[in-house]
């Protein structure tokens, strides 16, 4: 992932979309850190496929090892 930590790259990705902070609560739907764990084990160097979906709301948030955090509206 990139030097920022990945709970700040879904909050920009959210934010970007229009989703306000106040509008959902990312602590309770994902646990980040966890995340992040997952996404750098297997980053780029491993030659892994991984890609993890999930939704908040009406969005998507997809997040790959190669530094992208994705959201689109479902």
């Amino acid at each position: 992932m990139s030097d920022r930590p990945l709970l700040l790259e879904i909050i920009t990705a959210l934010e970007e979309q229009g989703l306000d902070r106040d509008e959902y609560q990312l602590q309770r739907e994902i646990d980040a850190e966890a995340l992040e764990r997952l996404v750098d084990s297997t980053g780029p160097q491993t030659g892994t496929d991984l890609e993890i979906r999930y939704s908040i709301g009406e969005f998507c948030v997809v997040v790959t090892p190669s530094d992208e955090v994705t959201v689109k509206v479902s």
